[in-house]
């Protein structure tokens, strides 16, 4: 017998609300696996009017707030969800391998216990946070808020994104969650765990909604956040008061004067570790020299990985519904066009007869630098080998989340670092999805969400 879908109601700002409007959000096989309650208009109109009434708590306290919830999120049993049920529901939905959502969970729980020391990474060394500070006799820097309530529209691609917006309630911000429909049990979770460990309901909400519901998410608020793809970029990019997670691009150079077989294991997990959906995910290699051995070494390794269903403890690669996966193998197809297949579209859906297909790693070689397909960022393992020679310069490697730097040369790293695309440059023997505690993602931020003002008083 099959379980009942679980209810996902809206979390606003008089707890939790079942709306009439509910969609279903089913698992890679098409299964129902839950219910989504979604929230109209007013009712996000009403919800961020409440959150600007709200005051914050202090510091300390929000902080002791988010750890507790962290503990609470991680191991206990939230909205009637114990955490194995809960990681099971999104590696079956979100079709993430089990072992990644497992980590992933970990690494959100760890980040929230560490926000204090992150958020003082994150501030100007010479500014205080409190007018009392005795400092501030002498005039000192003030870090204080841009506004008093932040938006996100969340991504849904991987549960790792909601380890960021806990960082908004921290520095005083009330927060709206908008849940990607693809995956929205994470912010339910971490929302009710940051409401049963302190915050109140009229600070922290989950609001459910459709597109005209999002907008409204976005217009009531200060600040936002958004998640997405090229689409997400036209449309907010102009806008100063949206801060976007768009597509990564994150890329690998090797120069002549490395040795690319002693950092095969380092290439084949930057492309597919972690499932390889990420935005840290490799999407893209560039070759001083002839690729063609990487490729064939590369597409050995990457080609040697299990088909198996997103709930296997051995799983390592994403799932999704089999038409979905289909569909993203067309599209591989088209874009490839030119390219040489070590890894075609062919083999991209490998179906498992339950009505999903594990998204198998494409690899194709480029015959330039500047070939389009460079830029081609896919919610699966799919790289694009590329030659690369000094005379291409570093045009290349620009719009780059992570950049993983093989190379002894220096005068090349000093520029790598000093371009204003590339957002994080790792030298030497790093995949692009490593990340440290307490280190910027795409820039801190409390970059986007905080200023600095002088204060001095007697």
């Amino acid at each position: 017998m099959r379980p009942e879908p679980v209810q996902l109601d809206a979390l606003g700002p008089r707890g939790e609300f079942r709306a009439r409007d509910r969609r279903a959000v089913t698992d890679v096989t098409g299964r129902v696996a839950a219910e989504l309650s979604l929230v109209p208009p007013p009712f996000v109109s009403r919800a961020l009017s409440a959150l600007r009434r709200a005051q914050p708590a202090p510091p300390d306290e929000r902080a002791r707030r988010i750890a507790a919830a962290a503990d609470l999120f991680a191991t206990g049993t939230v909205a009637g969800l114990g955490a194995s049920a809960y990681r099971l529901l999104v590696s079956r939905v979100g079709g993430v391998p089990i072992t990644e959502v497992e980590s992933a969970v970990r690494r959100i729980a760890d980040r929230l216990r560490a926000l204090p020391a992150a958020l003082a990474n994150a501030r100007p060394g010479a500014a205080v946070t409190d007018w009392r500070d005795p400092a501030v006799r002498a005039g000192r820097a003030a870090h204080t808020r841009r506004g008093e309530v932040f938006a996100v529209h969340a991504a849904g691609n991987h549960p790792g994104t909601h380890s960021l917006w806990p960082e908004a309630l921290a520095l005083g911000y009330r927060v709206a969650i908008r849940p990607s429909r693809r995956e929205p049990f994470t912010p339910h979770r971490l929302v009710t765990a940051l409401r049963a460990t302190g915050f109140g309901n009229d600070e922290v909400v989950l609001l459910p909604t459709d597109h005209t519901g999002a907008d409204a998410v976005l217009r009531g608020a200060d600040l936002g956040l958004v998640y997405g793809g090229d689409d997400v970029v036209r449309k907010y990019g102009a806008d100063p008061t949206v801060l976007l997670q768009g597509p990564g691009r994150s890329k690998i150079l090797l120069t002549a004067d490395v040795d690319w077989r002693e950092h095969l294991d380092t290439l084949v997990d930057s492309v597919a570790g972690r499932g390889g959906t990420g935005c840290v995910n490799t999407t893209g290699v560039l070759v001083e020299g002839d690729p063609t051995p990487l490729c064939e070494a590369l597409a050995e390794r990457l080609s040697a990985l299990p088909s198996l269903p997103p709930d296997h403890p051995e799983a390592v690669l994403p799932v999704q519904p089999a038409a979905g996966a289909r569909a993203i193998a067309a599209y591989v197809e088209r874009r490839a066009a030119g390219t040489r297949p070590w890894l075609g579209a062919e083999t991209v859906a490998d179906e498992l007869g339950d009505g999903s297909a594990v998204l198998r790693p494409a690899l194709h070689q480029l015959a330039r630098a500047d070939a389009p397909q460079l830029g081609a960022e896919l919610p699966f393992p799919c790289v694009w080998v590329a030659p690369w020679s000094q005379a291409d310069g570093i045009a290349p490697l620009r719009d780059t989340l992570v950049l993983t730097a093989l190379t002894r040369q220096e005068p090349l790293l000093d520029r790598l670092l000093a371009e204003p695309t590339v957002a994080n440059l790792y030298i030497g023997d790093h995949p692009t999805h490593w990340m440290g505690p307490g280190l910027p993602h795409d820039g801190y931020l409390s970059d986007f969400l905080m200023r600095t003002k002088s204060v001095v008083r007697d």
